[in-house]
């Protein structure tokens, strides 16, 4: 029985083995759903439904410090925003109980014509069928939160792969819900090898997929998926920020600091490329590299950790290339620069990097934050949105005028005025444009992504 090792991303302990699933149990899995779905009967009503969460939330709330710890030891995201995830994820359950009461339909007028009299129409929502999530690493929690809790509520079963490095919180997550009292048909975790979930997602019996995760892998599912299956795709950015010269200084280092070194950087929508007028660049440069060396890095256990390890060595290692490269380049740098350890990077920013580096094209997906000065507006605009993906954006600025300018010319999904990229609540739409990614997230979105509108027309003499 093959296993997999779930290890710590700082210090490479191991923390759990877990039993990789091969072909026929996932298979298992699929016809259990599929049957589910397929047996309105057998169906949970939504007062069930609403109790089983309800449930749910209160055991989380009740496992906060339990749940938290296990995200920061398998996903490396300190003890202290980890903390606010799973404060997110309780709160995420209660956004789906609430939003449950909006999945409403509407009346159709009839009786305009000669044709439509006697009838009356409604429309009603009904769930679409199997949904199958994959998720990711770096929220390893609450993103699970955002795949499932959606199709339980609107009355899907659900099955979900979480990332290979950060499963235990989805398994947890999964123990809670069947011990709030869900069957759990409605919900099962797939841990298996990758080729396994391509094949998964090319089966007939699914009806929707939630994707998080890179762009490459993303679009390569979704060719995959046959005809009339539906996705949302979340895939990751390299979030730009235009500063102005009359922005606040203070507040825009704390926020931008903030918004590109949580988490180490491994966020979709983390500050990554600041584009400041060239009359306070500088200064912004400055003050925001004096922040980033003030932050504490190592062990996301410690309470008093600000930022952790990158999610694998690897991944350290790229980081470190790409910015070796752009100082090659010319960029200059202005602190971090270098490993701490085999797992840690320090918060690094270059200033004035080629635009036409890695560390300016791509996603960086680490503790690495760009500054490039400006002369002219204009320039700055043109330079944000020339990537061919996009997600957030932000601007910081005290005039008005200039802040409804950016958010209409700013390529981007979400324009955030005098605050980072970073800024997200569960309840708000969210998604990419470009190669960002496909569909809208946020829980009451995906909750209506997994539903069908569906029409009814009675005919009547008496009508």
């Amino acid at each position: 029985m093959s296993k997999l090792k779930v290890t710590s991303p700082f210090d490479h302990h191991l923390i759990a083995e877990v039993e990789l699933w091969d072909e026929a149990r996932v298979e298992k899995a699929l016809a259990a759903a599929y049957d589910l779905f397929n047996q309105p009967k057998k169906a949970l009503p939504v007062p069930d439904r609403i109790a089983i969460l309800e449930k749910a939330h209160q055991l989380l709330v009740a496992r906060r410090e339990e749940f938290a710890k296990r995200a920061a030891e398998e996903g490396g995201k300190p003890l202290v925003d980890s903390l606010v995830e799973t404060d997110r994820a309780a709160q995420g359950i209660k956004i789906a109980i609430e939003s449950m009461s909006h999945m409403t339909g509407h009346e159709i007028a009839m009786g305009l014509t000669p044709s439509s009299l006697h009838r009356m129409a409604y429309t009603f929502r009904e769930p679409v069928g199997v949904v199958l999530a994959i998720s990711a690493f770096n929220h390893p929690l609450n993103l699970v939160i955002h795949q499932v809790i959606p199709a339980i509520a609107v009355g899907c079963p659900v099955l979900i792969k979480p990332a290979s490095s950060t499963p235990l919180s989805c398994l947890a997550f999964l123990e809670l819900l069947y011990e709030a009292g869900l069957p759990k048909t409605y919900a099962q975790a797939i841990i298996c090898p990758n080729q396994i979930a391509e094949k998964l997602v090319a089966d007939p019996r699914i009806s929707f997929l939630s994707f998080i995760g890179s762009s490459r892998v993303g679009w390569h599912l979704r060719s995959l998926l046959p005809p009339g299956v539906a996705c949302t795709l979340e895939h990751g950015g390299a979030a730009p920020v235009i500063v102005e010269a009359d922005a606040d200084m203070t507040d825009a280092v704390s926020l931008l600091t903030k918004g590109g070194f949580y988490h180490a950087g491994q966020v979709c929508i983390s500050v990554q490329r600041i584009f400041a007028d060239e009359k306070i660049a500088q200064q912004l440069a400055q003050q925001m590299a004096a922040a980033a060396e003030k932050l504490r890095v190592g062990d996301p256990l410690d309470a008093k950790t600000e930022v952790g390890p990158l999610i694998t060595a690897t991944e350290l290692k790229r980081v470190a290339s790409w910015v070796d490269e752009a100082v090659a380049a010319g960029a200059k740098l202005l602190c971090g620069g270098k490993a701490l350890s085999d797992s840690c990077y320090a918060p690094t920013i270059l200033y004035n990097p080629p635009l036409n580096a890695k560390v300016c094209t791509e996603e960086v997906f680490g503790p690495v934050v760009c500054i490039n000065s400006y002369t002219h507006l204009d320039e700055a605009i043109k330079n944000a949105n020339a990537l061919p993906f996009s997600f957030q954006a932000a601007v910081f600025t005290k005039n008005i005028d200039v802040a409804l300018e950016m958010i209409k010319q700013l390529q981007a999904n979400t324009v955030l005025v005098n605050d980072h990229t970073a800024f997200r609540v569960d309840w708000m739409p969210f998604s990419g444009r470009k190669q960002s990614g496909f569909g809208t997230g946020g829980i009451p979105y995906s909750m209506h992504d997994m539903t069908y509108e569906k029409m009814m027309i009675i005919r009547s003499p008496s009508l």
